[in-house]
């Protein structure tokens, strides 16, 4: 790095940070605006200098440009006599405004214009972006049928309403591209396990050659502020040779990761969670195998909409007079559970130090205010500070009535981290009382089969339960969904694709039925 460039990004890091600190956390996660750190940059460009031919000019687009961590990258990388053109764009002027002013006399052109409104100029042979880590629910309606059109126009990708905006950033850059040109994006990793990134994987694997992911240990979070788990995409423009393989790399740092393998891109069109790699040895076509699907019906927990208002304890129904026969036990938070066995009381309480009730009834309010005034005048309380204006709470009817979710005999946890003392990221808790719970849990429910031999044989349960709690961690793990800092995901279909063939062997004439098939793109 020479002295003048030096100072060049010394200056973009400080204004970077008086930027920063002009907006609130909340502000810039929303507009999902994290700055590329400048070691992660410095390394992003060095990679795609492999990429691209010593003799080639280059020209280079950043759809999102922030203050330009990546330009600033580029021109330590690139010698200025191979430079021919520099184009970026920054929708927010809090940062192009200012980004404008210092890449003034350098050749890097900033638009101050929204990437994703914007039409094609001159193709572009390198492209790098950290794009805008948008979640769906902050775009509106009209936005994002707007998106979804012009993305599949311009790549024929066809993304879901569930998927942030970088996925559009990503599709849409497709026709700013060069044939042959070259694309690295920092992007979050769960477009590798989550269903909206069907479309992305497919695009990646039909429309270009992808050349090599390299995902970050979710331990190693690259954006503080961020609590997601990020990888770098490297594709080419071009549509990929028979045979082909994909570069997966791990951990370390994109230019010295701690693992790696190539894959057969038909083994990837298989596999729906690319985070299996590269440390998956291939899974290709599964053979028929029992799951936890073919045993048990899963369902997340109850949303309250607000459980400070919904869920209280014993103490607080009774000061407040409320009647108790429209209250229902519900499991207190994880945490607070210290065994993986609840106990009951003759009422089917469970006996914990503090037991928590749920409010659960569909009596209208008329009822209510007859019956029960003391409950009525409760709900004009929740009224008063909205919670019935609530998303959940209003579509409801009424709206403080609950979904429907009888206590399950079985329930997991559904949040975990992989480096607890146990060194168990998701638990398996054997209910035994009549609790239902939130959906910071998954309730199993017993399909036929099961529930047929744990009415002849009510202490099977206790045994299936046991079983469960053998599952490894790493057969969990590798059907979650990962975020930053390490924290796992378990959706009801991926608890639900879960080997669980050690239960068939516990029930007499078990006959395996569908299962779950973990489909790949294909």
């Amino acid at each position: 790095m020479t002295v003048l460039q030096d100072t060049f990004e010394a200056n973009r890091l400080r204004l970077q940070s008086e930027l920063d600190a002009g907006k609130t956390q909340a502000e810039r996660n929303r507009l999902g605006q994290f700055a590329t750190p400048t070691a992660l940059a410095l390394d992003i460009l060095t990679y795609a200098s492999t990429l691209i031919p010593e003799d080639e000019p280059v020209r280079f687009l950043d759809p999102a440009v922030g203050t330009g961590s990546f330009f600033s990258a580029f021109r330590q990388v690139f010698p200025a006599g191979r430079i021919d053109s520099a184009l970026g764009f920054e929708v927010d002027t809090h940062y192009g405004e200012p980004a404008t002013h210092i890449w003034r006399d350098t050749g890097f052109t900033i638009r101050l214009a929204d990437f994703t409104a914007s039409e094609p100029s001159v193709p572009f042979n390198l492209v790098i972006c950290n794009p805008p880590y948008v979640r769906h629910h902050h775009l509106q309606n009209g936005d994002k049928l707007r998106l979804q059109a012009k993305t599949a126009c311009a790549s024929g990708m066809k993304i879901s309403g569930l998927a942030g905006l970088y996925c559009h950033f990503l599709g849409l850059s497709h026709s700013w591209m060069a044939e042959g040109g070259i694309a690295g994006w920092l992007i979050p990793s769960e477009f590798m396990d989550v269903n909206y990134g069907k479309a992305i994987k497919r695009y990646l694997l039909e429309k270009v050659t992808l050349l090599k992911i390299h995902r970050f240990d979710p331990d190693d979070v690259q954006f503080a502020d961020a609590l997601v788990s990020s990888a770098v995409v490297w594709f080419r423009k071009a549509p990929p040779p028979e045979n082909h393989q994909v570069s997966f790399t791990f951990g370390g740092s994109l230019l010295e990761p701690r693992c790696s393998r190539d894959v057969l891109a038909e083994e990837l069109a298989r596999e729906a969670k690319w985070t299996r790699f590269p440390k998956a040895t291939g899974t290709g076509a599964k053979e028929a195998r029992a799951v936890i699907a073919d045993f048990f019906h899963i369902r997340r927990g109850i949303a309250t909409g607000d459980n400070s208002f919904f869920i209280l304890d014993r103490k607080e129904i009774v000061a407040k007079n409320l009647p108790m026969e429209l209250f229902r036990p519900i499991l207190p938070s994880p945490r607070y559970l210290v065994e993986n066995e609840i106990l009951a009381d003759a009422n089917g309480y469970p006996l914990l130090d503090r037991q928590l009730f749920l409010l659960d009834t569909k009596l209208p309010e008329e009822t209510i205010k007859e019956r029960y005034p003391a409950l009525y005048v409760y709900l004009e309380e929740g009224k008063a500070e909205d919670v019935h204006e609530r998303y959940l709470c209003r579509n409801r009817t009424p709206w403080y009535s609950q979904e429907n979710r009888p206590s399950a005999p079985i329930v997991c946890t559904y949040l975990g981290r992989s480096n607890t003392k146990s060194g168990r990221p998701f638990r398996f808790i054997l209910n035994n009382s009549m609790a239902t719970v939130a959906n910071v849990y998954l309730a199993l429910y017993p399909k036929p089969q099961l529930a047929k031999a744990v009415s002849q044989n009510p202490s099977l349960i206790r045994s299936v339960w046991e079983v469960l709690n053998r599952i490894t961690p790493e057969q969990l793990l590798g059907e979650s969904r990962v975020y930053g800092g390490g924290l796992h995901k378990l959706e009801p279909n991926e608890l639900a694709n879960v080997d669980a063939s050690q239960i068939a062997e516990l029930i007499p004439d078990f006959k395996l039925e569908s299962g779950v098939e973990q489909l790949g793109l294909f």
